[in-house]
């Protein structure tokens, strides 16, 4: 089981791993530049060697790369759909300079335009963004469904992928939080929502999954992250996550609201989940 928290780099990536490994992480997600703006610090090669190293000697899973909060693939104003277009350009580079083999982005928000003109405009930004040269994959996140937000749905997650001129490069990262606001009800039922995400888009294309519990009840269309245990998804479905084999090989990806102490208690209790199943 790979699982992690999602960390800040402000200090480094060797920080952040070292971070990491003291939580008794085995990966960790981090923002691809500032999480509210468009600066970006430069990449320092020395850091970047001293993060690998340590990556490998600890058996760690690629460090997940996340876009910031500021970027809008549907965006209907050209500046803003510029900005985010050319800023996943830059960071699909950065983040593969870095090793991950993932870069996070949330779908985006239609804001007036309409469902159909917005999941145009997500096509036609993927298209752009992708049309280099690379190997990180693009993976979009499931969302809420708040206000205008796009990718609430497996079939609107499918259309995104499915009509981009490079599909390979396109993959999918749920949120357990999310998924429950959404109104799939994996608190009681997690496996008939990994069949229906199957059979809709393939649980090949799952790359990432981000755990929270719910600070808000089923179908809220609410993001409200809670600690692992505390929320509507409670304890019970996170034994039954940690320990369904599609998740096995799937980096899960802490974003609850405490700190590095909560985390390596979250982390701890995941494996300690884990290994109560075995006995």
């Amino acid at each position: 089981m790979f699982i992690g928290a999602h960390l800040s780099i402000s200090k480094g990536y060797t920080e952040a791993v070292k971070t990491a490994v003291t939580m008794g992480a085995n990966t960790f997600q981090y923002f691809s530049r500032n999480p509210r703006g468009g600066k970006a610090k430069a990449l320092d090669k020395n850091d970047i060697a001293e993060s690998k190293r340590l990556i490998k000697e600890h058996g760690f899973f690629p460090p997940v790369a996340h876009a910031p909060y500021t970027i809008n693939l549907a965006a209907a104003d050209e500046k803003v759909w510029d900005f985010a277009v050319r800023t996943m350009q830059e960071d699909l580079m950065r983040v593969e300079e870095v090793g991950s083999l993932f870069l996070v982005v949330h779908p985006g928000s239609h804001v007036g335009q309409g469902l159909e003109t917005g999941i145009r405009r997500i096509i036609a930004a993927l298209d752009q963004i992708l049309s280099g040269e690379g190997n990180v994959m693009l993976l979009l996140e499931g969302m809420a469904g708040a206000g205008s937000e796009i990718g609430s749905s497996f079939e609107e997650l499918k259309i995104l992928r499915e009509f981009t001129r490079k599909p390979e490069r396109v993959g999918f990262a749920l949120d357990t939080c999310h998924l429950y606001g959404a109104g799939y009800d994996i608190a009681r039922d997690l496996e008939s929502v990994l069949a229906e995400f199957d059979r809709i888009i393939g649980l090949e294309h799952l790359k990432v999954l981000h755990v929270n519990d719910s600070k808000q009840p089923l179908g809220s269309r609410r993001d409200r992250h809670a600690d692992l245990g505390t929320g509507w998804l409670g304890e019970k479905f996170f034994a039954r996550l940690v320990n369904h084999p599609v998740f096995e090989n799937i980096p899960l990806i802490l974003e609850t609201p405490g700190d590095a102490l909560g985390y390596a208690k979250e982390i701890a209790w995941l494996k300690a989940l884990k290994q109560e199943e075995k006995q």
